[in-house]
């Protein structure tokens, strides 16, 4: 509690008290709460303020407030819907969770590098980066299940980002945090300089990943047979085959924007002989070469003679690429390449601890996140090692 002292003046505990670390756990898990409304409706292109109230994805009942109460609700009514008895899935407790665990040590940290006894503008900072953890935390979860970043976490990340530099200029250059006392001028072009290098940098990666290997292909001098083999169970997936070479439906299609192009020479759907040219497969159905569209769902039968088949497929979509925009813009140039190099040796130990290869889903998003995190709390400290060992 604040102690009132002789002058009259209210004197307040240091940020890094208990009681501003138990408001920071408690600020954290309500707005975990949201994201979980975020995480759930915003890939599905649902509006997260109509209607305002969560809603069970069972029954579609809404639940009322006192059965919503964040961290508390989920363990009182055992993950299960009030309504329905639909099971919730434990991961809008561990939402809930992590997000109040890390803005409480977001506001350890800042307290521990400002100094907590006295406030000072860039104390302020900690609130664009809560934000920052806000858009991570809901960016992981999204990209992990549905492989898409959103553009409007990203775009307001970045905006969070020059906000935060604004307030607290040393937060783009920490390993400079101990040795000069940058200006808000300095901050602003810190941030502006880590937001092109992680933005444009990757892009150009992105060009290069897609070029060299974002692409699988079937090329053959005569004309092979091709056709979608049906699943002998509900288990199963659709196959694609194409003269020796056959390939799951999943492989094909795990982002939205994955397409089959096959340069058809002849094309039967459906028992019926059509006119070849370039057949445009994708997730929920097909295009025909006389621009009809035919849903998954009505189709029969597909097959046919080509020369070629393509999937083009970038090595890492353009989600990435703005993430990496948004780390920059808060962690400046030396953020942006720790981040990378982190989150790249995070994401080759899960490909090879689950054995991952071409076609399976693997989100690069949560991994830049990770590498972003291990950044502020902490790795920074290696890079100001490894330049101080140059000197």
């Amino acid at each position: 509690m604040p102690e009132l002292g002789f002058t009259g003046r209210v004197i307040y505990p240091p940020l890094d008290h208990p009681v501003w670390l138990l408001a920071a756990f408690l600020v954290g898990a309500c707005i975990g709460s949201f994201l979980n409304v975020v995480i759930y409706r915003l890939p599905l292109g649902l509006s997260v303020n109509d209607p305002k109230r969560s809603f069970c994805p069972g029954c579609k009942a809404e639940i009322p407030l006192r059965l919503n109460i964040p961290l508390v609700s989920w363990l009182w009514l055992r993950g299960k819907c009030r309504s329905c008895g639909t099971r919730i899935s434990a991961r809008y407790f561990a939402v809930e969770l992590l997000t109040a665990l890390l803005f409480t040590a977001v506001l350890w940290v800042m307290a521990d590098r400002l100094g907590g006894a006295r406030f000072q503008p860039a104390h302020l900072a900690v609130i664009p980066l809560w934000f920052l953890i806000a858009s991570f935390v809901a960016i992981a979860f999204i990209d992990a299940e549905h492989l898409v970043i959103p553009l409007e976490l990203t775009i307001s990340g970045t905006v969070a980002g020059f906000i935060g530099a604004l307030l607290c200029p040393q937060l783009p250059d920490l390993i400079g945090w101990r040795s000069m006392e940058p200006g808000w001028l300095d901050g602003l072009i810190q941030s502006g300089l880590g937001f092109l290098i992680g933005f444009f940098g990757l892009w150009i990666v992105v060009l290069l990943g897609k070029l060299a290997f974002g692409r699988v292909e079937w090329a053959h001098d005569e004309p092979v047979e091709w056709f979608l083999e049906e699943p002998s169970n509900e288990e199963d997936p659709i196959h694609f085959q194409m003269g020796e070479d056959r390939l799951a439906w999943w492989d094909i299609f795990y982002r939205k924007s994955d397409r089959l192009i096959i340069e058809a020479e002849t094309l039967e759907v459906d028992g019926e002989w059509i006119e070849g040219g370039t057949l445009k497969l994708h997730e929920e159905g097909l295009i025909l070469p006389d621009g009809r569209e035919i849903k998954l769902e009505d189709l029969k039968a597909l097959r046919g003679t080509a020369k070629k088949a393509v999937v083009p497929r970038e090595a890492m979509g353009m989600g990435d690429v703005h993430l990496m925009g948004v780390i920059g813009a808060f962690f400046g140039p030396f953020g942006v390449f720790f981040s990378l190099l982190a989150g790249s040796l995070y994401a080759i130990a899960a490909a090879i601890l689950g054995r991952i290869g071409f076609g399976m889903r693997l989100p690069f998003g949560p991994f830049l996140v990770l590498g972003a995190l291990t950044w502020f709390f902490g790795g920074w400290k290696l890079a100001e090692w490894y330049v101080a060992s140059l000197r």
